[in-house]
């Protein structure tokens, strides 16, 4: 017996967890596959002109959902060619002819082809002639609203970053390489090493916040505050990813990081001095402790 499950799955959030629940157990020990699309699908059918930022690149997402106990991850390049087929087609092409599944499992708010015509009624309708069954999965309902990726990306985008991770059931999480930057950090007392992302992902607002910081080839997490932000009091206009680890020395350019977002701290704000500046970073540090309830190494 195997079990499909259909959707984008952007940030692989507990509303997606318990689609793949329900999608395993109904696999009942067979294989249990995933089909995704990519770009998502509301670029190509035009409802943002601009491409949503991942909550979950390619990589990660995949990752994520080997964990959920996927044994085969599909996407299928989303065009207007694809969004047009008619529910029927879309079925025998995409799902039946590869994956032969005896069951489908979708969210309940889940729809596919021509003028979103496959409801998850219309899919049992069609399932029937085929050879297999579709469960839809009900929303999950967490803190007074469903659990959505459009919902976890509004909370990032405003620097909810703590409320994101409810959502998630995990911290929400960057991750990059360390490059050289201007040293102003260094030059103030705290220095900090500039991320470059390894792939497009959506970065929470401009603001300080409290982070854990994972260092290639380790599985300890390090205290850390991460500025987002275009360093105002220095006349910067390009965005910075910045993070200061906490109790910590030595080179980190060239290493990768994964940092998790904890807690907003405070928004970037523009300085009349260096020294306020530095007084203001002073303050953060006591309080990014007291955030991710660390002490002092050493």
């Amino acid at each position: 017996m195997s079990a499909v499950a259909v959707g984008v799955f952007d940030g692989v959030h507990l509303g997606h967890a318990a689609i793949l629940g329900r999608a395993r157990e109904r696999a009942a020990g067979g294989p249990l596959v995933v089909v995704s699309f990519d770009p998502h699908p509301d670029v190509v059918l035009r409802k943002t002109f601009e491409a949503p930022a991942p909550l979950t690149p390619y990589a990660e997402k995949r990752e994520r959902l080997l964990a959920h106990g996927v044994d085969r991850f599909e996407v299928l390049p989303f065009t207007r060619e694809l969004a047009a087929l008619e529910p029927e087609a879309f079925v025998d092409r995409h799902l039946v002819e590869p994956f032969h599944p005896r069951w489908l499992v979708v969210g309940e708010n889940f729809a596919l082809g021509r003028a979103r015509a496959g409801t998850p009624p219309r899919l049992a309708e069609i399932g029937r002639t085929r050879g297999f069954e579709v469960e839809a999965v009900p929303l999950l309902e967490m803190d007074g609203g469903p659990v959505t990726s459009t919902r976890i990306r509004g909370l990032i985008g405003e620097g909810h970053v703590a409320e994101a991770g409810r959502l998630l059931g995990r911290r929400y999480a960057l991750r990059g390489t360390v490059v050289r930057g201007e040293a102003i950090g260094r030059t103030l007392g705290y220095p900090t090493a500039n991320l470059r992302l390894h792939d497009e992902q959506l970065v929470p607002a401009l603001g300080i916040y409290a982070v854990w910081v994972i260092l290639e080839g380790e599985t300890e997490r390090r205290p850390g505050a991460m500025s987002v932000g275009v360093r105002p009091t220095f006349g910067g206009q390009v965005r910075t990813l910045e993070v200061f680890l906490l109790d910590w020395s030595g080179e980190l350019v060239g290493r990768s990081l994964t940092v998790e977002f904890a807690e907003w701290l405070r928004e970037e704000k523009r300085f009349e001095s260096r020294e306020a500046l530095i007084a203001a970073i002073e303050g953060d540090v006591p309080e990014t402790r007291r955030r991710l309830g660390t002490a002092s190494v050493g």
